[in-house]
């Protein structure tokens, strides 16, 4: 957003010459009682009021002057008179810019028009903006000055404000429907001395005094577990977790995940669990359980369809947990109706298991749906299904074509875990096992399941935004050329 010099010099002489007058232009505490809204809407003709807000509009009539205040609740309107400003204090007016944060003093009433108005009898500059601000409706359309200059953004686009203040009202529903299921909010690390918990490439980075090489979590849920070990029951953590990834509408390399962890229950207890927390951040943050996104309708209140991974890769492919590479690839090349087919060479078995994982997953339906029997090798985590060891007690929840939930029963036999992570190591040379969690589980773990809920999809999903970039505050940006 270019700005003229002319423009910017203007400001700052007004600045100094407030400055000259003897006033502080940053002032410090204002006694601000009551937001704009709570005024207009608490309304009582000649009620001394005072409030305070941004400087959005200004029109002088001659020794009148109407303004227009702004806060986050809302706009009111103000009338400043000479008569009851002194001429001193009315010249002072010429010295404010829209942008201004302004503290007024003054008692209500209602023009001619029937518009609520605070006629001032004494005003304050507690912050001189130096830079104009985006005109609301001609300023911040450039989609990427937006996502750098949020604060701007939130100024001139009353919608993205209200997106964020929903997204604040989902994570209150998300931790008052855990605490009455008597969940324990908790904080683990976010720098780990081996990456682990999920899949994905990590951020490093170095501390100094430790001299170690550490790295910004993939994921909370080994630590998460090792409190089950120390005798919680029942914990949970909204947490910010990395992935040193690429960039796109449902990918930032930083984001928000809530991981919850229960003692003595299995991955069954989680499908009511989440879809409990759905329904009510629905209610919590818009409302209702029937919208729209995306074009498609997303309806909570109907029964959530559950479906078989493996049953789709038998369906579609003819596919089985025990075939080696070989079979899997013959058979990926001679789809069944309704499925595409695959010819990757050069691939190992886990890397085109991935492929078909994401190629057979429900993405195409808004209604929510749960995928279950998904194979152990693609779990390393999980319990497997005692009558089926090559399937896994899992769930994956897809609503509106998007991952938003994931779950299963925690494998707590230490000696089957070690297994599954040595043979998740073998070729990886720079892959470290975690003995320090290894250990934990040696002291006994308790039967549990856990779950993880992206928060960032959820929150595009409930308030129909189709980047994750718009909720997100301040998403990454590639560095601006200089």
């Amino acid at each position: 957003m270019d700005v003229s010099d002319d423009l910017l010099a203007a400001r700052r002489e007004k600045l100094k010459a407030l400055r000259a007058q003897g006033l502080q232009p940053y002032g410090g505490k204002f006694p601000k009682a009551r937001s704009i809204q709570a005024l207009v809407g608490g309304f009582r003709e000649g009620e001394p009021v005072t409030t305070a807000g941004r400087l959005s509009a200004k029109r002088a009539h001659g020794a009148l002057t109407f303004a227009d205040l702004r806060d986050t609740s809302g706009k009111i309107q103000l009338s400043l008179r000479q008569d009851h400003l002194g001429a001193e204090g009315y010249r002072r007016l010429e010295l404010l810019d829209l942008g201004d944060w302004v503290g007024v003093e003054g008692r209500l009433t209602k023009t001619k028009t029937g518009e609520i108005t605070v006629e001032v009898e004494r005003f304050t500059c507690l912050s001189k903006s130096l830079r104009p601000l985006p005109e609301k409706w001609h300023g911040l359309r450039d989609v990427e000055i937006r996502y750098r200059k949020r604060e701007l953004d939130l100024v001139a686009n009353e919608p993205v404000r209200q997106v964020f203040e929903q997204r604040a009202r989902l994570l209150e529903s998300l931790r008052a429907t855990l605490s009455r299921r008597g969940f324990l909010e908790v904080e683990t690390p976010m720098m780990h001395p081996i990456p682990g918990g999920a899949a994905g490439e990590p951020f490093r980075t170095h501390h100094e005094a430790l001299d170690a090489d550490l790295y910004l979590r993939l994921a909370p849920e080994l630590y998460l577990k090792r409190l089950l070990v120390g005798g919680f029951e029942k914990v949970y953590e909204l947490n910010r977790s990395f992935r040193n990834e690429g960039l796109s509408t449902r990918h930032n390399p930083e984001f928000t995940m809530l991981e919850a962890y229960c003692a003595f229950e299995d991955y069954t207890y989680m499908m009511g669990l989440v879809k409990e927390l759905l329904v009510e951040a629905a209610n919590a943050t818009i409302g209702r359980l029937r919208w729209e996104y995306q074009g498609r309708e997303i309806d909570l209140s109907k029964e959530w369809e559950v479906v078989s991974f493996a049953g789709l890769l038998k369906q579609g492919y003819d596919l089985d947990p025990q075939d080696g590479l070989q079979a899997m690839q013959e058979k990926l090349k001679r789809p069944r109706a309704g499925f595409k087919a695959i010819d990757f060479k050069g691939r190992s078995r886990s890397q085109l298991l991935r492929v078909v994982e994401q190629l057979v997953e429900p993405q195409a339906k808004a209604a929510p749906v749960f995928v279950i029997d998904y194979w152990t090798e693609l779990s390393p985590l999980a319990k497997s299904r005692p009558e089926h060891p090559l399937l896994a007690e899992r769930f994956e929840l897809f609503l509106g074509g998007l991952e938003v939930a994931n779950a299963y029963s925690e494998l707590n036999d230490p000696i089957e875990q070690r297994r599954r992570f040595e043979a998740q190591a073998e070729g990886q040379t720079a892959r470290k096992i975690d003995e320090a969690f290894l250990e934990a589980l040696e002291y006994g773990m308790p039967p549990a399941t856990g779950l993880g809920v992206g928060i960032d999809r959820l929150a595009m999903l409930l308030l129909n935004q189709a980047s994750i970039k718009d909720v997100i505050l301040f998403p990454l940006l590639k560095p601006e050329l200089t």
